[in-house]
């Protein structure tokens, strides 16, 4: 799906030039490229290798800055890296500030251990790096788009550094690029930059603390079977060169894992200063956001019948199930064990606290759904889910039948208490 969304996405660019095309373009050079990127049908391939073409043919066409960008966002989609480095270099020398065809085009020239191409991959990485930090003060408010910027801009930082330290390494200055390396590392752990760093300090010739790193890449969450097996070799190699033997390679091995584990808590305690239901597998464990007042944490409710009434502003039938749905809050008012909760599912959460003022509902006991909503697959709202008093979900009711809702409601929240 997420690659013929892309592909939309490239066919819609080729047919906005081609409307532009056709007040600046020649008769000819206009019919030629028309002709040619509707034989190029759905792929990517294709459309750069059309473009590259014409451009070649037609170097001062009025729209060489238009097919330009169009053609390395083709080379990109399609992974032609032959087309994103050359067209690619193009596009960066009239605009610098293109993040990811900067670490597409640094990660390429790295490919290769040459002084030319790293100089220009170093100059690349670190502009990434600058533009990636210049982003820092667009993190959204929402506290679960904060969490996911929070995570994407540290890994995009740790990428920006490990290509910088490979580029450093392969100019000749190891422990610098062993030190980018774990400045990587502790900005994003992953098994890219733990290996970066055990190679630049086995250059070094620090071979323990290289065999260290490649136990850091050998244990990452993030690695590969076959990636493993590699640093396997490599970290036996390291330690064998400072030991003379093996003995002791498990214990390397443990150390590293129990850093990976203190690591993944340290990041999982950050992103959840922003969304503390991140990585929350069972709904006792949410923590809902409150239209008025604290947060609740629904496990504190554990031992109560929790009846959870998922609607939205814009929701008709919600309006019509609300006076019912209070007919039986009223039913259990003086019920310690019951507790109603109104979650709303908007996405514009401003559009809350005037919609319960103008309808005179009351704001008490409303929350935010802050992603309880997938974890409980709720599709369509209304919806009405009763939580038993031993935390799991005991009744689900998706819409409802107006003149039966009070009671069906009623008589599953009394088989809830009974149990």
């Amino acid at each position: 799906m997420m690659k013929q969304t892309r592909r939309s996405l490239v066919l819609l660019i080729f047919a906005a030039l081609s409307c532009a095309a056709q007040q600046k373009l020649s008769d000819a050079e206009q019919q030629e490229l028309g002709q040619a990127l509707g034989e190029a049908g759905n792929s990517s391939v294709e459309f750069a290798r059309v473009l590259e073409a014409h451009l070649n043919k037609y170097p001062n066409s009025p729209q060489r800055d238009e097919l330009e960008r169009a053609l390395v966002k083709s080379a990109l989609e399609a992974n032609d890296k032959r087309r994103i480095l050359t067209w690619g270099e193009r596009s960066l020398e009239k605009n610098i500030n293109q993040p990811q065809l900067l670490e597409r085009v640094a990660r390429i020239l790295l490919e290769v251990e040459d002084k030319d191409r790293s100089e220009r991959a170093l100059k690349y990485a670190r502009r990434f790096e600058e533009g990636i930090r210049g982003l820092q003060g667009e993190a959204p408010k929402n506290p679960r788009q904060k969490a996911q910027f929070t995570d994407e801009y540290d890994r995009a930082i740790g990428r920006a550094l490990t290509l910088q330290a490979r580029a450093t390494g392969n100019l000749g200055k190891p422990d610098e690029a062993a030190a980018l390396a774990q400045k990587s590392f502790e900005t994003y752990a992953s098994h890219e930059s733990a290996r970066e760093a055990a190679r630049w300090l086995a250059k070094a010739g620090k071979g323990l603390e290289s065999a260290r790193r490649y136990a850091d890449a050998f244990v990452a969450p993030d690695n590969t079977s076959e990636l493993r097996a590699k640093d396997r070799t490599l970290m036996a190699e390291q330690y064998r060169k400072e030991k003379g033997t093996e003995t002791g390679l498990g214990d390397l091995v443990l150390e590293a894992h129990d850093r990976a584990v203190a690591i993944g808590a340290k990041r999982l305690a950050r992103l959840r200063e922003f969304d503390p239901n991140l990585g929350v597998t069972s709904p006792v464990d949410f923590t809902v956001s409150a239209l008025q007042g604290e947060p609740l944490k629904l496990g504190s409710l554990k031992g109560k019948v929790v009846i959870l009434d998922f609607w939205a502003t814009w929701c008709g039938p919600c309006r019509v199930q609300h006076p019912l749905y209070e007919q039986v809050k009223k039913k259990f008012a003086g019920a310690g064990d019951v507790v109603f909760i109104a979650i709303n599912t908007d996405e514009d959460i401003a559009a809350v606290q005037p919609f319960i003022e103008s309808n005179k509902w009351d704001p008490k006991n409303v929350y935010f759904e802050d992603g309880l909503s997938n974890l409980l697959k709720v599709s369509s709202i209304p919806t009405t889910i009763v939580f038993g008093k031993d935390g799991q979900v005991f009744s689900r009711m998706n819409g409802f039948v107006p003149e039966r809702f009070v009671d069906q409601l009623t008589a599953r929240i009394e088989e809830a208490r009974a149990q």
